[in-house]
């Protein structure tokens, strides 16, 4: 009989050991609900969001969207020569406060900024593709369908110097579009596109038009012939201002009047 209890307290033991080693192992539903939650909330909150997507000739774009919300509209940020997605740094995030969602890009004509490469001009380049000012609209028109995809709504296209100049040839004609804002666009293409005054009297969009001071009389003169619409603006700045969307950065001291002239057009689309 001694040994009859002796084998049951036995087991009661072995028993009790492996429920323990099975508790200690196995997380228990409040923390599987914690560890979710935080793996979520830690994608929410990345900023900006990293995306690639192609191009019309298959190209990888690099670009970062800096996102509020679902329904906001939404800006397409292109850089000037030599230049990133960068550019927008500091603008981007004005832009989220101003309540517009944004995407900035990386187009295949550009270059080093802030000691970051311009990936989608990197793979452009390994593949013996031509990086011209002009090669780069492929890009913007593959970003306008992207980003018109992505919030489901018109895009406000943003250029910066040649990819303002592209901006208002591809707002010409393509029906994804809301509005242009346009910092230092010329006639910088040579015969591979119209002079900007033969296109802009086509031009129903509503736009932003802005330079330097220095640069403000061309843009004038290829504004001549046409009677601007509602919300078509050129903004002549007092100062001596800027090339580009630079003209926005805090270190430009005349920064806050462009500011003031951006915010009131899109205020008012």
């Amino acid at each position: 009989m001694r040994n009859y209890y002796f084998l049951l307290l036995s087991l009661f033991i072995i028993s009790c050991g492996e429920n323990s080693n099975t508790e200690s192992q196995t997380p228990t539903e409040n923390e599987v609900d914690t560890t979710q939650a935080t793996t979520e909330i830690e994608v929410e909150e990345e900023y900006p969001i990293l995306v690639e997507f192609s191009s019309l000739d298959r190209i990888t774009i690099s670009g970062a969207i800096y996102k509020i919300d679902e329904t906001s509209p939404s800006i397409l940020l292109c850089h000037q020569a030599g230049y990133n997605r960068h550019e927008y740094d500091e603008i981007a995030p004005k832009l989220n406060d101003l309540g517009f969602n944004c995407i900035a890009i990386d187009q295949r004509s550009g270059g080093v900024l802030n000691d970051f490469t311009n990936q989608t001009a990197d793979r452009a380049i390994e593949k013996n593709l031509p990086v011209e000012y002009v090669d780069a609209e492929q890009d913007i028109v593959a970003a306008i369908d992207f980003t018109y995809d992505y919030f489901k709504q018109p895009v406000i296209l943003w250029g910066s110097s040649y990819s303002s100049a592209l901006a208002l040839h591809i707002g010409a004609t393509n029906d994804k579009l809301k509005a242009i804002v346009s910092f230092s666009p010329g006639d910088y293409f040579g015969d591979k596109k119209p002079l900007l005054k033969t296109t802009m009297l086509d031009m129903d969009l509503p736009y932003f038009i802005t330079s330097s001071k220095g640069e403000a009389t061309a843009i004038t003169d290829f504004l001549k012939g046409r009677r601007p619409g509602k919300n078509q603006i050129q903004f002549i700045p007092e100062a001596d201002g800027l090339h580009g969307s630079k003209a926005l950065w805090e270190n430009n001291p005349s920064q806050e009047e462009y500011w003031n002239a951006v915010k009131d057009f899109l205020t008012n689309l």
